[in-house]
Formats: C-alpha cells, structure tokens, sequence
C-alpha cells in the first residue's frame, strides 16, 4: 500500500509540475513572439467569428502552417488561409480566386459562412498561414483569455498555488510520519553518553 501511495505522489507531482512549466513556458513564448507561439512551423491561432462555420467553429484554436514567400504566391481556389487584414487583425477565410498582376499574385477570399466574398483582396505577402483542418472546438476562449494581463496572471498564479499547496501536504504528511515513528521507537537515533 506504501508503495501505491509513494507512485502515486510522484505520478502528481510530475504532472503538476509538468503543469507549471508548460503554462508558463507557452505564456512567455507567446509574450516573446507578440503572439501564438510557433511549434514545428506550426502556429495555434485562437477563431473568435463564425465566418468559417460549421468547419470552424467561433472560440475553436486552430493550427496553421507558416509559409515560406514562395509558398505564398502557389495557393489555389478551395485553399483555407491566414491572412494579415491590418496591422493587428488576422483572419482566416478560404481563397475563391486567384489572380496574377503586375504587383503580384492576389487572392479573393470568402469565409465559409458569409453570403459575400471579402472587399478586398489579400496580396499574397500579407499570407500568414495555410489552415490544413486540425481544430479543437472552444479552446480559443480560454488562449485568447490566457493573451490577456488577467488570464496571464491567472495561469501563473493558480499551477503554482497548486504545487505549493501540494508540496506543503507532502512536506506535513512525511513530518507525520517520522513524529509516529518516533513515538512508536523513543530511543531510536538517541546517542548514549557513558
């Protein structure tokens, strides 16, 4: 039973602390970065529209490839992209047409879910990102939440309350157990002086 109790400590305690540092790692990486962090050339990008339902539903993340420049110029027609609309606005919305011209290659672009295509049309250097369907539904409420001061603070403070309360039950559980063992053997570890 001791050892059940003992694997089962260790078991919480890696993943607490896996916990900690993994929150805390993707929170500095995504201040450092001014955004979603990029793993494996892949970045996670938090849908708060419904312009691409039902595929992609509002507060799903997504993954993304980064594109190379050249990559860039070679999307075609039913191709779901990332695109820079202004300086701090990305969308994501699928290419209708693509068309070259003297300034380079540009792309009409239309979210799933929208009676019209967009106004405008995206340049290929303002491609960010081509979407390839991995989703996970409503986890881009909690990252958006996380990009912000409270959900910073919020996803620090709470890993690391969480091990220091667990950390001080492990710390009073083995005190426990030495204050049982010394009561059951008072001479042991007691030096005679003769």
């Amino acid at each position: 039973m001791k050892k059940l109790g003992t694997w089962i400590n260790r078991v919480i305690t890696g993943i607490l602390m896996v916990l900690l540092v993994a929150v805390a790692g993707l929170v500095l990486l995504s201040k450092l970065s001014g955004g979603m962090p990029e793993i494996f050339g892949y970045q996670l990008k938090a849908v708060l529209s419904g312009s691409m339902e039902p595929g992609i539903q509002t507060g799903s993340v997504i993954a993304v490839k980064s594109l190379s420049e050249e990559e860039r110029t070679q999307l075609q027609k039913g191709d779901v992209i990332t695109f820079m609309e202004d300086e701090n606005m990305l969308i994501t919305h699928r290419v209708i047409d693509v068309k070259s011209t003297n300034s380079g290659v540009q792309y009409t672009t239309k979210g799933d879910n929208n009676n019209t295509p967009d106004s405008n049309p995206v340049l290929a250097e303002n491609v960010v990102a081509e979407y390839h369907g991995f989703t996970v539904a409503y986890a881009g409420y909690l990252i958006n939440f996380s990009q912000s001061p409270n959900g910073s603070i919020l996803f620090m403070i709470i890993p690391g309350f969480l091990m220091l309360g667990y950390s001080l039950i492990t710390i009073w559980r083995v005190l426990r157990q030495v204050e049982e063992k010394q009561k059951e053997n008072p001479n042991e570890g007691k030096c005679l002086n003769l």
